[in-house]
């Protein structure tokens, strides 16, 4: 398949501006770049009935949230999604993931959850899963104070936020009861997955280098990140987590472990819904101002958020 017109476009654009890569860059830099890039190609930001930020307890002080409520409910309590959002554990925060949380509130008719975790180089390894953990079990000990019912919880994050979407559904199998993958990294082995070696040059906005790049400064010891926490496709057994949405992008290098990832889910018995968007890269639901893709895929995960608890 072809690069879709919006993406190759986009791509093109990109080229021309001849600006450092991710991996390029200092960290401070990095995320101030791709904050931009997320306003500058998010499209307009979506109403909302109520944002609220908010902090929580965590393991080592407190997490912030915030809490997007799509509509006055008259007293009933709605289905809960817990968002973690992308940036491969390094960049990206509440405010680039803002319109996504948006959307998924409007449009799969839920409460969502953004959680604002610790981020790498400051915060090592496992600091950013282990708030996404202590996040999930509030949201779920507390729905009912934020009009959301517990018995319907789903997760959902992209690239680094589907990682620790899926290694929350493995730690929280009775708490969590769908799980929407976005293009997540699953495997940090060093498996020759074909999609790294195909897309990972530099020509379709992530890269083996950026990867690298994450990978160094969230741990300074890579060999943890081989364990089910860091690397959710080497948990011995996947029976009884919850059923499975994942979604990749055919020119991305992460395409290939995220259908591995599904295919594991499936062989274990988990119900798991598999869909590529082939014309397009990794990123591309951020991106739904400048990619038809990107709207395409909002609209199809929320479809699945409305109709997996209706």
């Amino acid at each position: 398949m072809a690069l879709d017109a919006s993406t190759d476009a986009l791509l093109k654009n990109l080229a021309a501006q001849n600006g450092p890569a991710i991996h390029q860059m200092d960290v401070p830099t990095a995320r101030a770049v791709f904050g931009q890039l997320v306003a500058a190609l998010q499209g307009e930001q979506q109403p909302i009935h109520r944002s609220e930020d908010r902090t929580i307890p965590g393991p080592n002080g407190e997490i912030p949230i915030r809490i997007y409520t799509p509509r006055d409910t008259g007293g009933a309590k709605l289905p809960v999604l817990v968002q973690f959002h992308g940036g491969g554990w390094v960049i990206g925060d509440l405010e680039t993931h803002d319109n996504m949380c948006r959307y998924f509130a409007n449009e799969g008719d839920a409460i969502v959850v953004a959680v604002d975790y610790r981020l790498a180089p400051e915060h090592k390894f496992p600091a950013g899963i282990e708030d996404c953990i202590a996040a999930t079990e509030w949201v779920h000990a507390n729905a009912a104070s934020i009009g959301a019912d517990a018995d319907k919880l789903a997760v959902t994050g992209d690239s680094a936020g589907g990682n620790m979407a899926a290694v929350v559904a493995q730690q929280l199998k009775e708490k969590v009861k769908l799980q929407l993958l976005i293009y997540p990294a699953t495997d940090f082995s060093d498996k020759p997955y074909p999609s790294r070696e195909k897309f990972g040059n530099g020509e379709y906005f992530l890269s083996g280098e950026d990867m690298a790049w994450f990978g160094g400064h969230l741990t300074d010891q890579p060999e943890s990140l081989l364990e089910a926490k860091g690397s959710p496709i080497a948990a011995a057994d996947l029976a009884g987590v919850a059923p499975a949405v994942t979604i990749t992008a055919g020119f991305d290098p992460l395409c290939d472990e995220g259908k591995a990832y599904a295919d594991r889910l499936a062989e274990a018995g988990v119900p798991s819904e598999y869909k590529c968007f082939g014309g397009t890269i990794h990123g591309f639901l951020s991106f739904p101002g400048a990619l038809e893709a990107g709207r395409e895929g909002l609209a199809y995960l929320a479809g699945k958020l409305k109709s997996a608890f209706a």
